[in-house]
């Protein structure tokens, strides 16, 4: 039994023997290689531990006493291999000044200079921003697409009498009025309506030649037809001057009917309206040509709206107006432009525009305020069109950014026409179909050396218009 234990332990202990000579094994080969290649990598030279463009082809130690970094071969390939930006050519102003450094640096106010990578460098004019900055600007580009550009000129006036509809009420005669049968002012007359009763022996005198002239015809009835045609004629003349002083044929009528001449006449309104004016006075004399009623026909009314200088261009004969009064806010009146007038006024810079409209209901009053809306830009050809925000104005140029492709741009300088509906019209410069920058075009002139870019236009302009994006 004893001998059975003592050969079992000796199997044991040449088990225990066997695992711990196989892991030596196992284990010193996988050392020595790692030991020699340590002793083998070659190293390239030492760079210096803060970064700066300082290579040692022998350990030394900077400045400040730290020792510089060695660089060995398959570090240097490794990091070439792995770097997915490549070479660093050089460092730009973080604000898009036309400023670079060959070594990292800080700008005045503290911000790291921007690596630029070799592949990343705009090239001619063109300004390259990587995808990531693109999507973290919030970049937002449009096609250049044609449009009829139109806006709404704004305009302001007031309501006045039709010119073509007022009547003045003058004698042709002297005489006196008798009684006023219309003497209100603002009061609405019909035409033919009679106005007042007048005195005038001028009339009194035309009458009597016309009985005199009629009684003859017939007392000459036997008589030569030479004598006969000369009574005609006198009464014709006589009855002619009367219809020449104006005198309405209803008192023609009955001066003809009744044969007899009468003291008074009654004076009608020559037409329908409003009396706007009404200077004559019962008892009053009045000579010829003196006003006595003035009469305007309010139906229809202008509007004399005064329209800014730089709107004039947009105004022209026949457009649509649109017009409300502050009397009915709730409503809007329709009207049409029927006038420019030709001088502008020095002391607002604003012309005058005609534009009439109906009074139907007569709700509208000569000398109201009103506000006027004019659609403009109808009918004008179809033209290449960007939106507002896509100008980088500096009053000098106008610039826009065309994407080439993804993250690359390019400045255009553009020259702009009209401007509505928060469009521009592009005359030269970019075509149908180009993508242009319309959101964060001023972050990218941040974000790159834009000014730069411009500059490659030639002139002071392309500055100004990177200073603008600022």
């Amino acid at each position: 039994m004893k001998r059975f234990l003592s050969f079992l332990g000796l199997v044991v202990l040449l088990g225990i023997a066997a695992g711990a000579g196989y892991w030596l094994g196992m284990n010193k080969p996988m050392q020595a290689p790692a030991a020699a290649a340590k002793s083998e990598r070659k190293v390239l030279y030492y760079r210096n531990p803060m970064g700066l463009p300082d290579t040692s082809p022998v350990p030394k130690k900077a400045p400040d006493g730290m020792d510089y970094v060695p660089v060995y071969a398959d570090e240097e390939a490794s990091a070439s291999a792995g770097s997915a930006k490549g070479k660093i050519l050089y460092y730009r102003n973080p604000m898009g000044l036309p400023d670079r450094s060959p070594v990292p640096k800080k700008d005045p106010m503290g911000m790291d200079y921007v690596p630029v990578y070799e592949g990343e460098e705009p090239q001619g004019s063109q300004v390259k921003i990587s995808l990531d900055k693109v999507q973290k600007l919030g970049v937002k580009t449009e096609a250049v697409s044609l449009r009829e550009i139109t806006r709404v000129v704004r305009a302001v006036g007031t309501l006045q009498v039709n010119e073509r509809a007022q009547h003045t009420v003058t004698p042709k005669f002297e005489g006196w009025i008798q009684r006023l049968l219309v003497n209100t002012t603002g009061e609405f007359v019909r035409r033919g309506q009679p106005l007042m009763e007048v005195y005038s022996p001028d009339l009194i005198i035309a009458q009597q030649e016309y009985m005199v002239a009629t009684k003859g015809i017939q007392a000459l009835k036997d008589a030569s037809p030479e004598m006969q045609a000369n009574m005609r004629t006198l009464m014709e003349g006589s009855l002619q001057r009367l219809r020449n002083w104006d005198i309405s044929a209803e008192e023609l009528e009955r001066l003809i009917k009744e044969g007899q001449a009468r003291n008074s006449i009654v004076f009608r309104s020559p037409v329908s309206g409003v009396v706007l004016e009404k200077p004559s006075v019962q008892g009053m004399r009045f000579m010829p040509g003196e006003e006595l009623y003035k009469i305007a026909d309010l139906s229809s009314l202008w509007l004399l709206a005064d329209v800014f200088e730089q709107d004039l261009a947009w105004v022209r004969s026949g457009q649509s107006a649109r017009i409300r009064v502050s009397a009915y806010p709730e409503r809007a009146f329709s009207g049409k432009v029927t006038f420019v007038y030709p001088t502008v006024k020095a002391e607002t810079r604003t012309a005058q525009v005609r534009i009439e409209l109906l009074n139907t209901g007569g709700l509208l009053k000569p000398d109201m305020y009103a506000n006027v809306e004019l659609l403009a830009g109808q009918g004008r050809a179809r033209r290449a069109a960007v939106p507002d925000s896509a100008v980088l104005d500096s009053g000098v140029r106008q610039i826009v950014l065309v994407q080439r492709a993804e993250g690359l741009f390019e400045p255009r300088e553009v020259k702009l026409g009209a401007r509505g509906d928060g469009y521009v019209e592009v005359l030269e410069g970019v075509k149908q179909g180009e993508e242009v920058v319309v959101s964060a075009n001023f972050l990218i002139d941040a974000e790159s050396n834009l000014k730069a870019a411009l500059s490659g236009f030639g002139g002071q302009g392309g500055a100004d218009a990177g200073a603008k994006g600022r």
